[in-house]
């Protein structure tokens, strides 16, 4: 299989495999690490995580804020090593301010590699980016299997060592990703060129994504359409077994289904965003696709077992789709119409819109569930809305739509 980037887009798709792996290792344990190990409560717990994982939305805007100023790869390096520091920093206090303060960094550093890593793919694999990142998201879905398969296993112990030793190997697999990525070269930046390069007399700095009140606006759409995410990790169990009569041993199954489709079927799907406009015109099938899904969420609260079983598996399937088409859309749509003297700069806020979802995905979702089948087709209805705003929004420049031209990297 061809591979763009060359060898560097293969070694970046093995760092963000493995990267993922540690990520699958602590994400299955980090709640029972923090009760069994650290001593701390429930509310310390949610206190802990949630003020951590605010902190760590910083974490977009100042990788791709660096990411224009300084080489990549090294900037890679660092946050990696950030990143292990702050798992291994974990093991040595059960103080609540001081974790709090080891894992707001390692969130930091989780956000801004997520960033980082995109915006080396945009410059390395050029005109072929939608291909790779659909690659990089099946890798990253097989880490994040393998990670929580070894994890499952290991807690069959149940012990602190086992949880130690799992907070050890998330460590290592962010030193092992630095290690990669110090065997990558480093890809051309239009953005380094012009902030570090003779300027011409009549050159501009570079493009401010703050003041671009347009890619704001996108980036506001696509909090809203990243909450597949928070279906995914919330609303299907929860609705599931609160709110229909399906067996509760479907859950885990669909999402097992959900992993396998993405991990099948992600790289086909970039061929809906090959261009600027080829993801545009995916917007609307998109608000279909969540249409359908929150649908059929509101049909599995009512028949039989088989049939809410039925329905929730139509859910789940419809959702999975959405998944991998915003993944393709967001992709091209976030590069695209970035200006190259910025890349960094923008994505980091485009960054900003994961960030937020994992705030208020949860709050979203569970409003749904609490208003019944209602709030799930409310709840498809407002995502297929959205869907229809962000194709209007970034319609060509021609049509006053954003006011970045349609050039990347690779066309320099």
């Amino acid at each position: 299989m061809r591979i763009p980037g060359g060898a560097d887009g293969r070694r970046m798709l093995a760092v963000t495999c493995v990267d993922k792996i540690g990520s699958g290792l602590w994400g299955a344990t980090a709640a029972l690490y923090f009760t069994y190990v650290a001593g701390l409560g429930t509310a310390e717990i949610g206190l802990l995580l949630g003020a951590s994982g605010a902190i760590g939305i910083a974490g977009p805007p100042l990788g791709g804020f660096l990411a224009d100023r300084v080489p990549l790869r090294p900037l890679l390096i660092v946050i990696q090593i950030v990143r292990a520091a702050a798992s291994l920093a974990l093991l040595t206090t059960t103080d609540l301010f001081a974790l709090l303060a080891i894992a707001a960094a390692g969130s930091l550093g989780d956000r801004a590699s997520a960033v980082l890593t995109k915006l080396y793919a945009t410059r390395v694999a050029g005109p072929d980016r939608a291909r790779y990142q659909a690659l990089n998201r099946t890798s990253s879905n097989i880490g994040w299997a393998v990670g929580g398969l070894v994890a499952a296993a290991a807690l069959t112990a149940g012990s602190a060592t086992v949880y130690r030793g799992l907070l050890v190997g998330d460590a290592l697999s962010f030193l092992a990703a630095a290690a990669l990525t110090l065997r990558c070269g480093e890809p051309p930046s239009a953005s380094r060129l012009v902030t570090t390069g003779p300027k011409a007399p009549d050159a501009t700095s570079p493009a401010n994504p703050w003041r671009d009140r347009r890619y704001l606006a996108y980036t506001a759409t696509e909090a809203v359409l990243f909450l597949d995410d928070s279906v995914f990790k919330i609303g299907l169990a929860l609705w599931a077994v609160t709110a229909t009569t399906a067996p509760h041993g479907l859950v885990p199954l669909l999402l097992v289904l959900n992993n396998v489709l993405v991990i099948c079927f992600q790289v086909p799907f970039a061929r809906f965003g090959t261009t600027r406009h080829a993801a545009r015109r995916a917007l609307l099938p998109l608000a279909a696709v969540f249409l359908a899904g929150g649908a059929a969420f509101a049909a599995s609260a009512t028949g039989t077992p088989w049939l809410a079983a039925v329905a929730l598996t139509l859910a789940a399937t419809a959702f999975t789709v959405a998944e991998m088409l915003h993944a393709t859309v967001s992709w091209e749509l976030s590069v695209s119409l970035a200006p190259p003297t910025a890349q960094g700069a923008y994505l980091g806020v485009h960054g900003l819109a994961q960030a937020v979802q994992r705030s208020v995905g949860p709050l979203a979702v569970t409003a749904a569930i609490a208003v019944g089948p209602a709030g799930w087709l409310a709840f498809g209805t407002g995502l297929a809305a959205m869907c229809c705003a962000q194709w209007r929004l970034v319609r060509d420049p021609d049509d006053r739509a954003l006011s970045v031209p349609s050039v990347t990297v690779s066309e320099h």
